[in-house]
């Protein structure tokens, strides 16, 4: 069974979630900087400075939080629902639409 690991609410009133199998995906092969940075990732979904759309797809919404480093988290939406694609820090915020800030 794939149990989610957390499912947070962002300032959209979008919920957001993970797995077990895929954050483990995202810190073993994608971005192993984010190994232990759960909480960062779920403060940066509840609790953005900003989120843009994505310049690619009008579904994916990146949200951004300073923390020691400014982090981006991806999310996919459908509706009110949405899951992490990725995250990662960053340098700086990318090009896209403003959608929320803080």
């Amino acid at each position: 069974m794939n149990k989610i690991l957390f499912e947070v609410e962002t300032p959209l009133k979008i919920k957001v979630k993970t797995t077990e199998k895929y954050w483990r995906y995202i810190v073993e092969i994608k971005h192993p900087v984010m190994s232990g940075k759960e909480r960062i990732v779920m403060e940066t979904l509840k609790s953005p400075k900003e989120i843009r759309r994505s310049k690619i797809d009008r579904d994916v919404f990146l949200h951004y939080k300073r923390f020691d480093k400014l982090y981006c988290v991806v999310v996919k939406c459908y509706g009110k629902e949405g899951f992490v694609v990725t995250c990662y820090p960053t340098d700086k915020i990318k090009e896209g639409e403003i959608i929320w800030k803080k």
